[in-house]
């Protein structure tokens, strides 16, 4: 049976406007627990912004993180897959280009983000990345401070 990203991806699209603050994107990212956001105009899809883009392309540059845009950090132009796409196409497109996310597209329109924790949980699901993608905040271990991060 062939594996399609529509099986692995996370449905729905946790987005931000173009001229959204990075405090706006970073505040969407800790309510929806993920680790990147879409930029998006409309329908039309401008870029990813990721928690490591946050931190490396604006920390660690001294961006005020209150007056610069998702769009002037983000990653332009990402690569997509369709949700009919095999999972093989998106597990070969996150080698090619060294990603680990990958918005699903379609008819032009952003339905969600396929990510290799997902890939692994449908290909390898007793693989140890398939059990990390599968923790939780409810399941972390009762360590001091562990939640509030």
């Amino acid at each position: 049976m062939t594996e399609l990203v529509r099986d692995a991806m996370t449905a729905g699209v946790a987005a931000v406007r173009p001229d959204a603050s990075l405090v706006e994107a970073a505040r969407l990212m800790r309510v929806q627990d993920v680790g990147s956001v879409l930029v998006a105009e409309g329908d039309r899809l401008v870029g990813v912004l990721t928690d490591r883009d946050l931190a490396v392309r604006a920390t660690a540059d001294g961006a005020d993180p209150l007056t610069v845009s998702a769009e002037a950090i983000c990653s332009p132009a990402p690569v997509c897959v369709g949700p009919d796409d095999e999972a093989a196409k998106a597990v070969s497109l996150m080698r090619r280009h060294a990603i680990r996310r990958l918005p699903v597209i379609e008819d032009g329109r952003p339905l969600g983000v396929v990510t290799l924790g997902d890939l692994a949980r449908l290909r390898d699901p007793e693989s140890a990345l398939a059990d990390i993608s599968r923790a939780s905040p409810d399941t972390w271990p009762d360590v001091p401070g562990l939640r509030d991060v």
